[in-house]
């Protein structure tokens, strides 16, 4: 039997890309996008897409079975400052869409999952540097909660109910082909925007606010390689932790003086401040490495040259 995929959430920052990534792997028709609504971009022209609420169990088994589905991708969240300005709405989409596809996995409708975890399931009292894939993980914010209580659930249905769920800890994520969704890390995506067309960027982040951040090729093939991996050698079923690159506002800023020497850079600290100081500062992810042999690909220098050129297009 083919591999046939659906993808949750397809429009979103990470969604986007992996839609096109899988569609390139598996066949434009093999691989169906859906969101909330239809948007004019690629992924809605380019192959099968449909309008979908995760929230809507009905709807996603339908879609299933119409399709004849084997693998879901559910991209669909609210990110961590989004979430914290509507945290009832935040915890509903974030976990109820979750128990959706696990329970249709576990009634057999679908063979494997993939969730997204974040390096938000962490807090204060988590050790920052080089973070262990088990540690105290106490999050103090909505979108962090869900995502520490949808891990607790994942590893729940796998391991009472034998549910194939594979899920990774995204650190920040950077890419040039979607603007900013709501993320604390996502001032380093924006920097580059506002290097490009001001000339100058006022971050809400102080300058020595280090946190992990990979550039989306990496956390894409990452996300591939995760599901196209053996079902034994997954060993954490909960989520693992994924690191490439960790900085703070000043390193790139650094960086991207390299090739606009007149940048500057500002800062004006907000609410966000407090999230991305509850974060790590770097993760240890030697389990992804040991257990799938994940490596990654892209350094800051590699990256900002990439992003900047790109941009400017």
């Amino acid at each position: 039997m083919s591999t046939k995929i659906l993808i949750i959430g397809a429009c979103g920052q990470i969604g986007t890309e992996l839609t096109q990534k899988l569609r390139s792997i598996h066949g434009t028709d093999n691989v169906i996008a859906s969101d909330i609504r239809k948007l004019n971009v690629p992924v809605v022209n380019d192959g099968p897409f449909e309008v979908l609420n995760a929230l809507d169990f009905n709807q996603i088994e339908s879609l299933i079975e119409k399709y004849e589905i084997t693998d879901v991708y559910l991209m669909a969240a609210l990110l961590s400052a989004t979430a914290e300005k509507n945290p009832a709405f935040a915890w509903d989409l974030n976990m109820n869409s979750l128990f959706h596809v696990l329970n249709l996995a576990k009634a057999g409708k679908i063979k494997k999952l993939f969730w997204p975890s974040s390096i938000a399931v962490f807090g204060p009292t988590t050790p920052k540097n080089q973070t262990p894939q088990f540690t105290i993980a106490e999050p103090t914010t909505v979108y962090g909660i869900s995502k520490q209580s949808g891990e607790r659930w994942c590893e729940y249905y796998h391991n009472i109910f034998g549910v194939d769920v594979r899920s990774i800890r995204y650190p920040g994520l950077i890419s040039y082909t979607t603007l900013p969704g709501g993320g604390t890390t996502d001032y380093a995506v924006d920097i580059y925007h506002k290097a490009l067309s001001d000339g100058t960027y006022e971050c809400f982040l102080k300058e020595e606010t280090t946190m992990p951040m990979m550039y989306m090729d990496d956390a894409i093939r990452a996300t591939i390689e995760i599901m196209e991996a053996p079902a034994e050698k997954i060993k954490i079923r909960s989520s693992y932790n994924l690191a490439a690159i960790s900085f703070d506002p000043k390193e790139i800023a650094e960086e991207i003086k390299k090739h606009i020497p007149d940048f500057t850079i500002t800062y004006e600290p907000d609410f966000r401040q407090k999230i991305a100081d509850s974060w790590p500062a770097s993760i240890d992810d030697s389990s992804a490495r040991e257990d799938w042999g994940w490596k990654h690909d892209f350094d800051l220098a590699e990256m900002t040259n990439i992003m900047l050129e790109n941009l400017k297009k």
